[in-house]
């Protein structure tokens, strides 16, 4: 089985400076693998394992993303191989212009199932995934929280508001899936040497022939507005201090 797993190369959340006018400055955060990603991956990585098949992880953004940190990072995870696809057009690109170079690139690896995370850890549009399977034209889940391999099947658990949704869908397909699905590994000292001998394919939109191309545009990005605390502490466990507690929260409602 040939399994790819979508993933982004996001700026680390921690350093990421709010200023005054509420946009954002990433100039002096580092760069990690989406935290969203690391469970696609993983799951990817064990689905290789268990058809003796091979796990790729594909990446799509700007220059800085080909970073040899980067990719050891990426590839110390267990998966097979790495594909790279670089244009500083993909700087601020949208969930449609990212779908259109992943399906570009897709289509050249070859696959019989794609995961993506449930959202990419800057934008969190939860859109790639879908708008990918639209694309390929193949069978697309989205809040996927369990799979299982069966054949040429994979049968998929999705949890909704008052059940649990049972599925199997043939391949090929793409997958979005739950930060629940697993617990990622952490890369070892052997994993990490490992990574350096993996292969690493490098294209351009010339490699693929796309344009990125979308009729959106983003205007600003803004963080949300900072509200004053009220910094009301009720200390205690009594029944008098529950009331207390009570009518603060009511006053507020």
């Amino acid at each position: 089985m040939k399994v790819i797993a979508c993933c982004k190369i996001v700026p680390e959340e921690q350093d990421i400076i709010v200023r005054a006018d509420r946009t954002l400055d990433t100039g002096k955060a580092v760069l990690k693998l989406g935290q969203y990603d690391l469970p696609a991956i993983e799951e990817a990585v064990r689905a290789a394992e268990h058809t003796s098949g091979r796990a790729a992880l594909l990446c799509a953004g700007t220059a800085v993303i080909d970073n040899s940190k980067l990719v050891k990072a990426a590839l110390s995870r267990g998966a097979d191989e790495l594909f790279l696809v670089t244009d500083e057009a993909l700087a601020a690109a949208d969930a449609s212009q990212t779908a259109a170079v992943l399906a570009a690139a897709v289509q050249k690896i070859g696959f019989d199932l794609v995961i993506c995370g449930e959202g990419s850890s800057d934008i969190y549009a939860q859109q790639v995934g879908a708008q990918l399977g639209e694309r390929l034209n193949v069978n697309v889940f989205n809040a996927v929280g369990r799979i299982r391999l069966s054949g040429d099947s994979i049968i998929i658990e999705r949890v909704l508001e008052q059940e649990v949704e049972v599925l199997e869908v043939p391949l090929p397909a793409v997958v979005s899936v739950t930060t629940d699905i697993n617990l990622p590994r952490i890369p070892q000292l052997k994993d990490i040497m490992a990574a350096g001998k993996k292969p690493v394919t490098r294209w351009g939109f010339g490699d693929l022939g796309v344009a990125v191309r979308s009729p959106l545009e983003i205007i600003s990005t803004l963080a949300p507005e900072s509200q004053e605390r009220k910094h009301i502490i009720v200390e205690g466990d009594g029944d008098d201090k529950i009331d207390i507690f009570w009518q603060q929260i009511q006053k507020e409602l």
